[in-house]
């Protein structure tokens, strides 16, 4: 099986993030990168057409699920379908992950999410897996709604910046993917949003040539992500943030997310340049 440009289940973004930081220092940075959209199911063998793609062995970009779920050889979508059944929530068609590959070897994803579906193809959850820079990883599991756009509320339970408290609560404003990808994440505490951050992109099709052209384009795209967390961390400090400890977890926990009516977001997101 060949990726196509019909085939919803894959794609190139390549986008933008932004984040904005409100309070109590005011501090924004804007980086380009390029994500993969992928599905569980049909991975093996759309991969196994791609010259410059390979899973699970070295290679210019890759894809290991290892690198994603808590980390073992456990099959990828049977951990997440775990996750949602420890929710309540049942979703048997197709699960997409969206995230970055590993370049030459190196895989960090900050944040990956999975569009996961019923059988007719309507979204059943999505599942925020994220990662800090001490190898922890946390997976926020919310259910969907038919909205084409879905806004979603989590407590945080991951520390992750260590310039934020953990009472705070996550709002999630996604686009599933199509011909474009939109995901907003505003963080707030009791006095309101305190860092609003997203990914606008655009979609090319899983193509050799799209990635290569990808890959040309943020060539150390990962070392880009890794050093630009401290490089921002290190402006932050000398800005006069104070850090804050970290609190030790288990590797890969799991908490459950809700439906929000209205979330409001600070700033619009939905242009790609």
């Amino acid at each position: 099986m060949r990726a196509t440009a019909d085939n919803p289940g894959f794609g190139v973004y390549q986008g933008v993030v932004t984040h904005e930081r409100h309070r109590p220092v005011r501090h924004g940075l804007r980086y380009r990168i390029f994500m993969l959209l992928i599905d569980l199911d049909q991975a093996p063998a759309v991969i196994g057409s791609l010259r410059w793609l390979s899973a699970g062995r070295f290679g210019l970009l890759g894809f290991h699920e290892r690198d994603h779920g808590d980390g073992s050889d456990r099959p990828l979508k049977r951990q997440v379908l775990q996750r949602l059944a420890d929710a309540g929530i049942r979703a048997e068609g197709a699960v997409r992950l969206l995230a970055m590959p590993r370049v030459l070897g190196c895989a960090f994803n900050p944040i990956s999410v999975y569009f996961c579906h019923h059988p007719d193809g309507r979204l059943a959850a999505t599942v925020y897996e994220v990662s800090n820079t001490f190898g922890e990883r946390h997976s926020y599991v919310v259910a969907a709604n038919d909205d084409p756009v879905q806004r979603q509320t989590a407590d945080k339970r991951f520390y992750v910046s260590p310039f934020m408290d953990m009472a705070m609560t996550y709002r999630f404003v996604v686009r599933p993917p199509g011909e474009t990808l939109n995901l907003t994440i505003d963080v707030e505490d009791r006095a309101g949003s305190m860092l609003t951050a997203a990914f606008t992109a655009r979609r090319r099709p899983l193509t050799d040539a799209n990635l290569i052209a990808a890959w040309t384009a943020h060539p150390l795209l990962i070392l880009k992500v890794v050093g630009g967390i401290h490089w921002e961390a290190l402006k932050l400090l000398l800005k006069g943030m104070r850090m804050r400890r970290r609190r030790p977890i288990h590797r890969h926990a799991t908490s459950i997310g809700r439906v929000a009516s209205a979330c409001p977001v600070h700033g619009d997101h939905s242009h790609v340049t």
